[in-house]
């Protein structure tokens, strides 16, 4: 394994508990705790894929992915949302963000870890 995963979330026990989940499978993990910090920190590190909280004060995760994507360099870059919103969950599935999915908050290790092993296979 070894791929670097940014993990993206204004709620410190959900950043600290996914970054758990995810170093325990032996990614290497960075964590922001907004979009202004992912932003900042991908200037500085590349990364192999992103979970962006979608709900997150100042800078949404919405505005963070446009960020993301106005970077010539990051447009293709995998990015996973973080939400407990089922209209957020049924609008990733329409395709109406350029996200490649979507995982429901609360997080639970099982789906965080297919969702990974779907984009890392």
């Amino acid at each position: 394994m070894g791929e670097t995963i940014l993990v993206v979330d204004d709620d410190a026990m959900n950043l600290k508990l996914t970054q758990m989940m995810l170093k325990k499978k032996d990614y290497q993990v960075k964590t922001a705790n907004s979009g202004q910090a992912a932003l900042a920190l991908l200037q500085e590190e590349a990364v192999d894929l992103i979970f962006l909280d979608v709900e997150m004060p100042g800078m949404d995760g919405i505005e963070t992915l446009d960020a993301i994507r106005a970077q010539a360099n990051l447009k293709s870059l995998p990015i996973l949302f973080l939400s407990a919103s089922e209209d957020m969950e049924q609008e990733v599935e329409e395709g109406k963000y350029a996200v490649q999915g979507f995982v429901k908050k609360p997080v639970i290790p099982p789906n965080l870890y297919e969702s990974v092993a779907t984009l890392f296979a």
